[in-house]
């Protein structure tokens, strides 16, 4: 490290230090995973030593757990506000924007999220995610189910696939980034739109 570099070191508060570790694991989590980033790298890219990042996380865990909280509580909070108001279809097209948009300016954190959380912790943080969002979209099926004669009881499973739909669906896009955003998130409101609109009351297998 030169000379300069330590001092710039030195002039960085608490917080700032605290910030750049996240901003470097974040990076590092997003690119390699969990398992395979270890503190050692954390503390490299950042330039500082491992006790560090030790003093202020206590550990790879610790600052993995900062960043998981930090993503779930960014993507509630614009998914939220996206349904706040509108119509049925309009709360689904801002619904599947958010995610979507999500996935694409967040690319870092969506990747942390959507990867296996670490040994000994409970259940995914996509997982976690998924049931979230879900919940955050009931309202809006369980309205159409009522007007339509369907059972609202079902409302929470139908958005339980409405969201991993939606999920999965950005996982590929991700990969291609074609068709454009919006093009993707109109033809997923227009499958699950329609499929509402003719939605059986008592659905059976055919078989």
């Amino acid at each position: 490290m030169t000379e300069g570099e330590t001092r710039a070191r030195v002039r960085m508060s608490g917080r700032e230090r605290r910030e750049q570790l996240l901003r470097v694991a974040r990076s590092l989590f997003a690119e390699r995973g969990y398992d395979a980033t270890s503190i050692e790298e954390i503390a490299a890219r950042a330039g500082v030593s491992k006790p560090v990042v030790y003093e202020h996380f206590g550990g790879k865990e610790g600052i993995y757990a900062v960043l998981v909280d930090r993503e779930l509580s960014a993507l509630l909070d614009r998914l939220t506000r996206a349904l706040e108001r509108g119509r049925p279809r309009e709360l689904l097209e801002q619904a599947a924007l958010v995610l979507l948009t999500y996935f694409e300016e967040e690319t870092d954190g969506f990747r942390i999220l959507s990867r296996d959380s670490p040994p000994g912790t409970a259940g995914t943080t996509f997982s976690s995610l998924l049931n979230d969002a879900a919940h955050q979209v009931e309202h809006i099926l369980a309205r159409e189910f009522a007007t339509r004669g369907v059972d609202t009881a079902l409302a929470p499973m139908y958005a339980q696939m409405l969201v991993g739909m939606v999920a999965l669906t950005g996982q590929w896009w991700l990969e291609v980034r074609t068709p454009p955003r919006d093009e993707v998130a109109a033809h997923l409101v227009n499958l699950v739109w329609n499929g509402l609109a003719h939605m059986e009351a008592d659905p059976h297998l055919s078989s």
